[in-house]
Formats: structure tokens, C-alpha cells, sequence
């Protein structure tokens, strides 16, 4: 069962923010991107391109962390993602998540001219602890 998140930070999670994505480096320090996310029901959909540090360290240790700011106020949320490689699902998130940010024309702009040409996957975070301070 998930863990409780108030309605308030719901709807923070559901406004347009950058989330800070913490993965686990084999031998080092933790890995830091700034990513799109979406929040869909007890769940955090996030994509990237396949071969890039956080996938890397993905495959070797699915726990993550991610933290959602605006100034004072933030949620962080720690979970266990799953990979979905599947390159229809991968593709439609990417275009999913573009849209969400930069709007449905630059959005399939940007699928058309990079994303598509690129291996995607998915990244499915389980929310297993959620921090918020409002």
C-alpha cells in the first residue's frame, strides 16, 4: 500500500515543476538530473534516453529519490522504479510529458525532430515514502 499524500501535495505535484531525480552511482557520490515527471495516481512516470548516467545506474539500483521545490516549500518522494523499454509506451511518454511542458506544438516538435529518433524508456517510480513541507 502506498503511503499517505495529502490533497495538497497532489495538486503541488500536479502543476508544471522540475523534480531533482537522485539515483545511486556503483562507487561514488549520487547522481543528480533535473527531470519531467507526471504524477498518475500512486505513481511517478518519468522517460529518458536510453544509455545516459541515470539509466546506468538504474539497471544496477532501482531506488530513487525524488524532491519537487518551490522555495520553502517541497515534496520528496523515495521509491523503486521500473524500467519499461517497450518503445511504443516509451515513445508515447516522452510526447506525454513534452506536451505537459513546453505545450502540444513545441511538443510534437520536439518528438518529431529528437525523441523519435532516439531509445526511450520509461521510468515507473512505486511512491514508497513521501516527505512534504508546506
Amino acid at each position: 500500500m502506498p503511503p499517505v499524500m495529502s490533497e495538497q501535495a497532489r495538486a503541488f505535484l500536479s502543476e508544471r515543476r522540475f523534480a531533482v531525480l537522485g539515483t545511486n552511482q556503483p562507487n561514488g557520490p549520487p547522481h543528480l538530473s533535473v527531470m519531467w515527471y507526471e504524477l498518475q495516481g500512486d505513481e511517478i512516470m518519468m522517460n529518458t534516453a536510453t544509455g545516459r548516467v541515470k539509466d546506468h545506474n538504474l539497471r544496477n539500483d532501482p531506488r530513487i529519490t525524488l524532491c519537487m521545490e518551490d522555495a520553502y516549500q517541497y515534496v520528496a518522494l523515495s521509491g523503486t522504479v521500473e524500467l519499461i523499454e517497450d518503445q511504443e509506451i516509451a515513445q508515447a511518454d516522452i510526447l506525454r510529458l513534452a506536451v505537459r511542458y513546453e505545450g502540444e506544438e513545441r511538443g510534437e516538435q520536439m518528438a518529431a525532430s529528437q525523441f523519435r529518433k532516439q531509445q526511450r524508456v520509461t521510468m515507473r517510480m512505486r511512491i514508497e515514502r513521501v516527505t512534504e513541507h508546506f
